[in-house]
């Protein structure tokens, strides 16, 4: 879903310079959208921030591995100015690309930031087609393709969704709190067939496994009182998906979760009005940070009779070492296992921390 925004010192100079009051000016998420894709694939520049998320989880003959690579495009105006040029600023557009090499316990992240311009960054408004620089994911008629290379590490994958658009909340309307105003437009790929090839300090390895896709467009997402959030994604073996979220407050307590459980057929379950209990079963600090963050979690919901219990791949796999990185947060690789309906399931998935390195409350 939503990784760090703002994740370099460029995009934080912006977001001091632009007080979140700037925020009004764009339109706001509200009940009774209706989709339409491929069209709703591409971007929505009414809208301040918006982000194109894929994760997944891939095998080789050689071992197991994590990805995640992240689009964003944050609006500088919401207006252009009347007079345009090819070299007009209207959106900026950061990305992060991470690698997990499960199976030796490596990790490896890197990000770009790039204004919008010929040769530099673009999204299509009609479609998926969102690159910055090199780094691109395109629809293809029936496939999307994402490439991304940074110096001896790339990901080059074809990816089929087994299930058609998952829209959370209430037809897409995703409330994030008990606020009505604090929503976004939101929905997911949560079953993608992935085959291609990882590259992992210049050697390359065919892979085959299963991603999600989520895409995301709002105005408000976090609060001044909201420091960070808890996100977790789940494919399980079943045939089923469990999206969970929760933001986090200043004080230490969380809103209430909301997420989506997709069956292996038949509609989605929302489940805002139904309980979902987390438990954080251990801890992880960083070396890199000193950041504190949960590590290992408990999680029920008692409407599906789901009972999980979830382990990181591989506990660092924080995004922190880099010289421009003035966003951290810690996104990887997951395994989970447990029961649903009383039979035993298992699974793989990602989870996202953010807040616990510093809080980004009022940033997004």
């Amino acid at each position: 879903m939503v990784a760090a925004l703002f994740s370099s010192v460029l995009f934080v100079m912006l977001s001091l310079l632009w007080p979140s009051e700037a925020a009004s000016q764009f339109s706001q998420a509200v009940p009774g959208r209706l989709f339409a894709f491929p069209k709703d694939h591409g971007k929505h520049p009414d809208f301040l921030t918006e982000w194109w998320y894929f994760t997944g989880n891939l095998e080789s003959k050689t071992g197991r591995w994590g990805f995640q690579l992240t689009f964003f495009r944050r609006s500088l105006v919401k207006v252009p100015p009347t007079r345009r040029s090819q070299w007009t600023v209207r959106d900026l557009y950061p990305a992060h690309f991470a690698l997990t090499d499960i199976s030796n316990r490596r990790f490896f992240h890197t990000e770009l930031i790039s204004r919008e311009g010929p040769g530099l960054a673009s999204a299509a408004r009609d479609d998926l087609h969102v690159r910055v620089r090199d780094w691109s994911a395109a629809r293809q008629g029936e496939q999307i393709r994402i490439n991304v290379r940074e110096r001896d590490y790339s990901l080059n994958l074809k990816l089929v969704s087994g299930k058609p658009p998952v829209l959370h909340g209430h037809g897409g309307y995703s409330r994030k709190s008990d606020s009505e105003g604090q929503a976004s437009y939101y929905y997911s790929l949560t079953r993608l067939l992935a085959s291609g090839t990882v590259t992992f300090q210049g050697v390359s390895h065919d892979v085959t496994g299963s991603a999600w896709m989520d895409h995301e467009f709002g105005s408000s997402i976090l609060h001044q009182d909201q420091v960070g959030w808890d996100w977790f994604s789940l494919q399980l073996d079943d045939g089923s998906e469990f999206m969970v979220f929760r933001l986090r407050k200043k004080d230490g307590s969380f809103e209430r979760p909301f997420g989506t459980f997709v069956p292996p057929e038949g509609p989605p379950v929302y489940l805002y009005d139904q309980p979902v209990e987390f438990r954080a079963t251990g801890t992880w600090t960083s070396p890199h940070t000193g950041a504190v963050y949960p590590s290992g979690w408990s999680i029920v919901a008692a409407g599906l009779n789901l009972n999980v219990k979830i382990s990181p791949a591989l506990q660092d796999q924080e995004l922190a070492s880099g010289a421009s990185t003035s966003i951290i947060y810690w996104e990887g690789s997951v395994e989970a296992e447990g029961s649903r309906d009383g039979k035993p399931v298992t699974g793989r998935g990602y989870v996202e921390l953010t807040g616990y390195a510093h809080s980004l409350g009022g940033r997004l």
